[in-house]
């Protein structure tokens, strides 16, 4: 498809999609959601990863050394095995048996990735989860959270929910000590808490989207867009999201949950480094850094 017209349809979208475009065109109806969770809670937690896994072994390795206690994990994250670090991390971790956690490494061709609708559809039609939590490999939910997400949406019967804060590092450069690059032979990195703040988050958002498995398995994630289902030649940003939430009705509501925590970074591993467009990328992060 022409690059043009697929940012055309991309804005498109975005912009009209529920005015100009009625979302029953693109999307079946969301169900109404008539059970909540009484008691123990099972998430699907779905990741992607291309160029972090240095980034990836953080989240990995909270879940491994500080497993939840009232939650039933899935962990589910689309790769590429041509990432090979990422690889190398995924079979390390596939042979380790974790209380609580299911490993559910889902293995894609590189065009599938790069359009990170495609996997994150795939994950919201088959779960059988109470509540699926797309995220991106940079957010680590380290001792607790889960648990206090397992609190939260007892007889919840919201569509989408979004966490009210994180915890963020400053912009890191790649010199960081945090941003070394993964060494299994000394096992999964654990994070200084000290070096995180406290961020007030506004608005669901592509990593902070925990959305009710009932609405998951009744219209997918975008699935009906055969803009946001085709594979891509290049890691495409993520407007989906914005689709995502426009189809199911809901902008989310926010809880309060405890020790979740992102790593904020200047690289972008996603990207071609040393290149023209990866310098002005990382100028641009810098002059106009936010959280």
């Amino acid at each position: 498809m022409n690059e043009i017209v697929i940012r055309l349809q991309s804005w498109g979208y975005r912009k009209l999609l529920g005015s100009v475009l009625p979302v029953r065109w693109f999307s079946p109806a969301v169900p109404d959601i008539t059970t909540a969770v009484d008691g123990r809670l099972n998430l699907e937690i779905v990741s992607h990863c291309w160029g972090y896994s240095h980034l990836l072994a953080y989240q990995i390795g909270a879940l491994i050394n500080h497993p939840p206690v009232n939650v039933d994990i899935t962990y589910t994250l689309c790769y590429c095995p041509e990432d090979t670090d990422t690889d190398a991390l995924v079979k390390h971790c596939a042979q380790l048996t974790v209380p609580s956690v299911s490993w559910n490494f889902k293995p894609l061709e590189k065009g599938q990735l790069f359009r990170r609708a495609i996997g994150r559809n795939q994950a919201a039609l088959a779960t059988s989860a109470d509540w699926v939590w797309f995220t991106d490999c940079d957010t680590i939910f380290h001792a607790g959270c889960l648990d206090s997400l397992a609190a939260a949406v007892q007889d919840n019967r919201q569509r989408m929910l979004f966490p009210a804060s994180e915890r963020i590092t400053p912009l890191l450069g790649q010199s960081h000590e945090l941003l070394a690059a993964l060494d299994l032979d000394r096992g999964l990195p654990d994070i200084d808490q000290a070096l995180f703040t406290h961020n007030d988050i506004s608005k669901a958002k592509g990593a902070f989207q925990i959305v009710n498995g009932t609405v998951c398995r009744a219209v997918g994630y975008c699935r009906d867009i055969g803009l946001f289902q085709a594979p891509t030649d290049k890691w495409r940003k993520t407007y989906e999201d914005t689709v995502f939430r426009k189809l199911i009705g809901t902008e989310g509501s926010a809880i309060d949950l405890v020790n979740l925590y992102r790593i904020r970074h200047i690289e972008k591993g996603r990207y071609t480094q040393n290149s023209a467009i990866s310098d002005v990328r990382k100028t641009l992060r810098k002059n106009t850094d936010r959280p």
